[in-house]
């Protein structure tokens, strides 16, 4: 059977649908990445905002236009409103969360001869191809953040088994990736529900010595969660150089209605720690503007905080009311307008704060692994990659370098696009 694997959302979404591709075909099916070709499409939704529920809606619908006539909805939104998503064209089921890792072995796929031979891993065909494999390490979340949906969508934080996350390396490093990326809802939390001393750095002392992986990347993780045994391991040569640090606001008032666990002194604190250890580790966040009863005054505290740490790059989400969400019924609502507006305001913020960290960069030597490689007509290969800091390099090769790691020299920086030259 040929099936289509989509989704919409995070890290931990696209690490699902990849170990969904992993044991399909297993079973001896074949993935692929046009819905006209499929006889099945599964799609991961996602409901972290209005805007990304309304893409997972959007998704599904095209994918019955182009010709798919089942489809099988999870994720997110799936388990939040399962009634509007079996009212889409072609869907003939959602599954929630908690169903997820059975839909697989649903009878639709005719799942009669496993197939035993050992299958090394493939990147998702089409737009959901990626070099580096996401490998959950854990779900669900404990916090209590007044605005995410999430924790309602995912659940009570629990944490993938050690042996589970050993034999997903194994799979991903079959397949020659040279980037591995552990994530989750709430990946520092990873080993509490455990019994015994597990914690997130312990399991990646134990990923390293046990596989030889170029690199290891953690997707975002919660301040309070970075201690001193994560940051020693900036001391480790495959240990990526990047900390995604959600923050959600650079003013204390707003943070303390968000639920957060942090004070902005706190954070910078923890900011400096960083930079102590590594001035040129990347260290990226998140910011929602117009929360309810976020101020003119609130606003300026928090861009001004935002100015003050200098990021290397960040996410601004306007405020999305989530039902079910304590602050979907907060005071003093921000109106459309004004959201607009400061989002405005702190994406341009970032977007000088990325470029400074950028520029620190002009004509140092970085490695990257190269995601991307179309043949030009000159028969030169166009390449795009990151670095293990974070930063998107293009650059031009008469190989093609796909998935290979490279010493590259930074030759140019013009409107945060960054050239390299492959030494």
């Amino acid at each position: 059977m040929k099936i289509l694997l989509d989704s919409v959302g995070c890290r931990l979404n696209q690490s699902e649908i990849e170990k969904m591709a992993f044991k399909l075909r297993n079973y001896g099916h074949e993935i692929v990445s046009r819905a006209a070709d499929a006889d099945v499409a599964i799609i991961n939704t996602c409901t972290v905002t209005s805007a990304a529920a309304a893409d997972s809606r959007k998704l599904i619908r095209r994918i019955a236009r182009e010709g798919c006539v089942k489809i099988l909805t999870t994720g997110c939104l799936s388990t939040i409103d399962p009634d509007r998503i079996n009212s889409l064209p072609s869907v003939i089921r959602s599954y929630s969360n908690n169903e997820k890792d059975f839909l697989a072995d649903n009878r639709i796929f005719n799942n009669t001869i496993i197939n035993n031979s050992k299958i090394s891993r493939k990147p998702l065909p089409g737009k959901n191809k990626r070099t580096r494999a996401f490998i959950k390490i854990q779900d669900g979340c404990d916090n209590f953040c007044s605005f995410c949906i999430t924790r309602i969508a995912r659940g009570k934080g629990w944490s993938v088994s050690k042996e589970e996350i050993f034999a997903d390396i194994t799979y991903a490093l079959s397949g020659d990736v040279k980037e591995i990326v552990l994530t989750g809802v709430n990946i520092g939390s990873w080993g509490k529900d455990f019994r015994g001393a597990c914690n997130l750095a312990g399991l990646i002392r134990d990923i390293l010595g046990r596989f030889d992986i170029p690199r290891i990347r953690l997707s975002s993780i919660e301040p309070w969660d970075i201690d001193d045994a994560v940051l020693e391991l900036l001391q480790h040569p495959s240990f990526c150089h990047h900390f995604h640090i959600p923050l959600q606001s650079g003013c204390d008032a707003t943070l303390q209605r968000m639920g957060r666990r942090i004070t902005t002194r706190e954070f910078g604190t923890l900011v400096e720690k960083i930079r102590s250890i590594d001035e040129n580790t990347a260290i990226t966040t998140d910011i929602i503007v117009g929360f309810p009863g976020e101020t003119l005054d609130e606003f300026q505290q928090s861009l001004a905080f935002i100015r003050a740490m200098d990021f290397s790059g960040g996410h601004v989400f306007r405020y999305s009311p989530r039902a079910g969400t304590p602050a979907s019924s907060f005071p003093n609502p921000v109106s459309n307008l004004i959201k607009k507006e400061r989002s405005k305001l702190m994406r341009n913020q970032f977007q000088i704060s990325e470029n400074n960290f950028l520029k620190k960069h002009l004509r140092k030597e970085l490695d990257v692994l190269w995601e991307k490689s179309d043949k030009k007509e000159n028969g030169k290969y166009y390449l795009a990659g990151i670095t293990d800091n974070y930063i998107s390099v293009q650059s031009e090769s008469i190989v093609d370098r796909y998935n290979e790691i490279s010493r590259v020299k930074i030759s140019e920086i013009k409107e945060n696009k960054v050239i390299g030259e492959i030494l």
